[in-house]
């Protein structure tokens, strides 16, 4: 069955959660398929997703990577395999249900009304975490007002992982460049996004944390979104985020 939506989920030890997620987004009633990029996961992820092949071919794919690479450098290889099919909008989502596979419809709306990048806010309209330690909730809220002070952007949610993107944004985002692995990643896509003029708007979520699986946050990750910010923001200075050769390729084709 065809579609113009795909949807990129990284996944590395999921075998608890990873066939839920993907028979529940192709129970949804808009068409989604699905890309899974998994690290090597020892604990037969990969398997469980080849298996269900056979029950969704031509919706569901997977890339298997030889270890765990970091989610910055999966979603970047899978940004690259989409890019080459025809698909218009292309969504990031975690396989734990913290993201609820209903809002991707919401998300994709947002998009075809005018966004160029729709996110996954758990804070644009208060706090909305289910199931997460009040630590927890500060460090990521605090870390978005730190992003935003440091940056300059005006988003709510700069560290969230649940978005869609249309296809221009990562045609025109060098994705090569892109230096971050961890959740910098998720700010410097954003940060990037917006500073190459394009319109992003937050979409109010209810974030779940997983109840089965095990986080994959780290303290070195932590520590890799907090430095990485103040880099991004320096390294801004010197790149060029013209968007003219882009748009006269893309209006050619």
């Amino acid at each position: 069955m065809a579609s113009d939506s795909i949807v990129i989920i990284p996944t590395y030890n999921e075998k608890e959660n990873i066939e839920n997620i993907i028979r529940k987004v192709f129970s949804l009633s808009d068409v989604f398929h699905i890309l899974i990029v998994d690290d090597g996961s020892p604990d037969g992820t990969a398997d469980i997703v080849k298996h269900l092949q056979n029950e969704y071919e031509g919706l569901l794919h997977i890339l298997e990577r030889k270890g765990k690479l970091g989610l910055g450098t999966a979603y970047i290889e899978g940004f690259k395999w989409v890019l080459n099919r025809g698909y218009e909008y292309i969504f990031e989502m975690d396989a734990d249900f913290s993201h609820n596979p209903v809002d991707l419809s919401r998300l994709r709306m947002a998009c075809v009304d005018g966004a160029d990048l729709a996110i996954g806010s758990r804070y644009i309209k208060g706090v909305n975490v289910v199931n997460w330690p009040m630590s927890r909730v500060l460090m990521s809220y605090f870390a978005s007002v730190y992003v935003r002070f440091v940056t300059g952007i005006n988003i709510q949610d700069a560290t969230a992982g649940f978005k869609c993107y249309r296809r221009i944004v990562l045609e025109t985002i060098p994705l090569d460049k892109i230096k971050f692995i961890g959740y910098a990643f998720q700010i410097e896509m954003k940060f990037t996004a917006i500073k190459f003029g394009f319109n992003v708007v937050e979409v109010p979520i209810i974030f779940t944390d997983r109840t089965e699986g095990t986080s994959k946050m780290s303290t070195k990750i932590f520590r890799e979104a907090f430095l990485g910010v103040i880099q991004i923001k320096l390294s801004s200075f010197f790149r060029d985020y013209s968007r003219t050769k882009i748009e006269a390729r893309s209006l050619k084709n």
